[in-house]
């Protein structure tokens, strides 16, 4: 039998990319800040992968492709990587195609209208709420 007392999951296991910050600085631990000396490779999805993950034929998304509905680069050997959002753009588009009967070249649009409208909300959100005195105007 083992005397030891028994490890919490995942005690004992260091984060990947983690380090503990030198207590000599004088900087607490949770004030320090961490910058990653090597950029983090961005997990790329292949033509098949995202064609099963939206649930669509790989020709259909290689067309949305071509329209340039979806974001997609090629690698040396020729073959179609996507980020790993474009499964749900390919929702998106395929939702915008069956709910208003939009045809393929309206639908870039109607994205690029949508991409737009979302970052007039954002920045709106960022601005100062009203104050209580009225504006001069």
């Amino acid at each position: 039998m083992n005397d030891r007392p028994a490890k919490a999951a995942g005690a004992g296991r260091a984060d990947v990319g983690a380090r503990p910050v030198p207590r000599s600085t004088g900087v607490p631990a949770s004030a320090a800040v961490r910058y990653a000396l090597v950029p983090v490779p961005v997990p790329r999805l292949s033509l098949h992968a995202v064609a099963r993950r939206s649930g669509l034929h790989p020709d259909l998304v290689s067309r949305f492709v071509a329209l340039g509905l979806v974001d997609a680069e090629r690698d040396g050997a020729g073959r179609l990587s996507f980020g790993p959002t474009a499964p749900a753009v390919l929702a998106r588009i395929q939702r915008l195609r069956s709910g208003l009967c939009l045809n393929y070249a309206s639908i870039g649009l109607v994205l690029d209208l949508l991409d737009r409208i979302s970052l007039l909300e954002a920045a709106l959100r960022g601005r100062v709420t009203r104050s209580e005195t009225p504006p001069w105007t």
